[in-house]
């Protein structure tokens, strides 16, 4: 039985709700599948983020950790595959701070790619008709922040990625793009189910 750790996060920028914790809790309220799943909500600031995600990643010893955020603007599951070494808060977190050009870890690599097999996971959702993509940025927000910092906790041999989910159906502002709530809990839950396949090698690149 693997332990899977499946994280969220708290509303930030004056919305009520995130639909990332919404998605998360959906799926473990539902999950019957055979893995020992941990769930948990992050808060929406730097350094009390990647606090959390150690202080569970020690106390869980995870096999996965998926971690997942917010992407407004978007109508697709987006799959990230890599986060970068840098924050450039364009908002100040919900603890008030806004660094600039700071780095998500000093003396880190520029970049750690996401161990989750981002192509399988890709296929899964777009089979059952779920709207999904890969994604080359993650940001420079905390999303970003706590999918650097999850790749380098976790031990060798674990995984780890981040998902970034569109606003839900009852969380959407006023004209904006989303997707079901049943949709972003469905994907989050295959994406838990298939976390641990084998990587696609079919190609999935862009050419520019």
């Amino acid at each position: 039985m693997a332990v899977v750790l499946l994280t969220g996060f708290d509303p930030f920028d004056g919305a009520d709700r995130n639909p990332s914790a919404d998605a998360v809790n959906a799926v473990a309220a539902a999950y019957d599948g055979p893995h020992e799943l941990v769930v948990a909500t992050l808060p929406v600031a730097f350094e009390a983020s990647a606090h959390r995600l150690r202080t569970l990643i020690a106390a869980h010893s995870p096999d996965v950790v998926i971690a997942t955020g917010l992407a407004a603007g978007s109508s697709r599951v987006a799959i990230e595959r890599i986060g970068v070494n840098l924050i450039d808060a364009r908002i100040p977190d919900n603890d008030g701070e806004q660094p600039v050009d700071a780095p998500s870890e000093a003396g880190g690599p520029a970049a750690r790619f996401s161990t989750l097999p981002v192509k399988r996971l890709l296929q899964v959702l777009t089979a059952e008709g779920l709207p999904a993509q890969l994604s080359l940025s993650a940001g420079t927000y905390v999303c970003n922040h706590v999918l650097y910092t999850a790749v380098g906790a976790v031990r060798p041999d674990a995984r780890a990625g981040f998902v970034h989910l569109p606003w839900s159906t009852t969380t959407v502002p006023a004209g904006g793009l989303h997707l079901a709530d049943t949709q972003l809990a469905r994907a989050l839950r295959l994406i838990v189910d298939h976390a641990l396949d084998a990587e696609s090698t079919e190609a999935g690149g862009s050419i520019w």
